[in-house]
C-alpha cells in the first residue's frame, strides 16, 4: 500500500513538476549531468545523484529501498520522455514557460542564500526559552479554556433593534430566538478556544465579563456573536512547552535575520520603479515577510495570537473585533 503510494505521488509529482524541469532544454540532450549515469532516455542521462534526490524526498523506509528505488526510476524515466515531447512541441519556448522557469530559478537561488544566512543562527538558549514562558503566562502556566457558543450571522442584518436584543440579552438562546422569530439566517455552534488561540485583550475580556455577555465580532460581510460557556484551567508545564517555545524563537531567529540582510540589500542598492508606483513601506514589509519564509512554518497560538483578527477593539454588545 505504502510503495502503490509513493508511486502515484512520483506519477502526480511528474505533471506538476515538468515546467520546471524544462530549465534543463537550453542544453544539448547529451550534455553530461554530475554523478554517475544509471539510465539514458533519448541521449538525456538519468543520474543517480538524480535518483538519490528523489528517495531523500520521498522519505523511503530502509525495508521499502529497493521497490521504491525502482518505481522512483520509473518515474524519472516518465518524466524525462514529457519533457522530452514537451521540447519537441517546443511547449519550453512558450510565455508561460518561460516565465515559471525564470520564477522557480529566481526562488531557489534566493532560498539557498537566506538558507545560508539562517544555517549560522544558534539555537535558543534554556535561558530563553524559561524567560518567554515566564513573560507570556496567558500562553502557558496560566492558560484558560473557553466553551463558547458561536452565531454568524450576515452584517447587514445587524439592525439597530437586534443590537438592543443582544444588550438586553441573559443569554445566546434568547438572540437565537428572536432570529428565528424575525426569519434571519444563521449559523449556530459550539466551539472550544484556549487563551492561545484568542486575541489578549479578548482573553482579558472574557474572562472580567459575566457569563451573560455577548460579543460581536465584526468580519466585513459576516459577524459573530459569542458567548461564553464555560471557562476551565487549560495550563501547559514549562517542559510540555519548551520544544513549543523552542521552535517559535527560532522562527524569530530567521525572521529578524533575513528582515536584516534583506534591509541591508536594499540599502545597497539602486532601486527605480520606472512603469509603477513606489510601494509604501507596509507593501515592502510583506513582500520581504514572504521572501523571508523559507523557515519552518511560525507557532500559531505564540507567533500570531489573534489568528485572522488583526486589530483587537472589543465592546459590549454592538461592537466587536476587526
Amino acid at each position: 500500500m505504502v510503495l502503490a503510494h509513493i508511486r502515484m505521488i512520483s506519477i502526480i509529482g511528474l505533471v506538476f513538476i515538468t515546467v520546471f524541469t524544462l530549465t534543463a532544454c537550453d542544453k544539448e540532450p547529451s550534455t553530461k549531468k554530475s554523478g554517475q549515469s544509471i539510465v539514458s532516455v533519448n541521449g538525456s542521462e538519468i543520474t543517480m545523484l538524480q535518483l538519490n534526490d528523489e528517495i531523500k524526498r520521498s522519505n523511503i523506509r530502509a525495508d521499502q529501498y529497493e521497490t521504491a528505488r525502482e518505481q522512483l526510476l520509473e518515474s524519472l524515466i516518465a518524466r524525462q520522455l514529457i519533457v522530452d515531447e514537451a521540447v519537441r512541441n517546443k511547449l519550453d519556448r512558450t510565455p508561460e514557460v518561460m516565465q515559471a522557469r525564470e520564477r522557480a530559478n529566481a526562488q531557489v537561488i534566493a532560498q539557498a542564500y537566506l538558507q545560508g544566512i539562517i544555517s549560522k543562527i544558534a539555537k535558543p538558549s534554556k535561558a530563553e526559552i524559561e524567560d518567554y514562558f515566564q513573560k507570556n503566562p496567558e500562553l502557558f502556566a496560566q492558560r484558560k479554556q473557553f466553551d463558547l457558543t458561536t452565531v454568524r450571522i450576515a452584517t447587514r442584518d445587524i439592525s439597530e433593534e437586534l443590537k438592543k436584543v443582544i444588550d438586553a440579552a441573559k443569554s445566546m438562546e434568547e438572540v437565537v430566538t428572536w432570529l428565528d422569530k424575525n426569519k434571519i439566517q444563521y449559523f449556530r455552534s459550539l466551539a472550544t478556544r484556549s487563551s492561545a488561540d484568542l486575541p489578549l485583550q479578548l482573553v482579558s475580556m472574557l474572562r472580567e465579563k459575566s457569563k451573560d455577555t455577548i460579543f460581536i465580532i465584526n468580519e466585513q460581510e459576516k459577524s459573530i456573536l459569542i458567548s461564553v460557556n464555560a471557562i476551565k484551567d487549560n495550563s501547559v508545564s514549562e517542559t510540555v512547552a519548551a520544544p513549543q517555545i523552542e521552535r517559535f524563537l527560532i522562527n524569530q531567529k530567521y525572521k529578524e535575520a533575513t528582515d536584516a540582510e534583506i534591509a541591508r540589500l536594499r540599502t545597497s542598492a539602486k532601486i527605480e520603479y520606472l512603469n509603477a508606483k513606489a510601494p509604501e513601506s507596509a507593501n515592502i514589509e510583506k513582500s520581504e515577510n514572504q521572501l523571508s519564509r523559507i523557515s519552518p512554518e511560525p507557532l500559531n497560538n505564540i507567533d500570531n495570537p489573534s489568528g485572522a483578527i488583526s486589530k483587537e477593539v472589543i465592546e459590549k454588545g454592538i461592537s466587536g473585533l476587526k
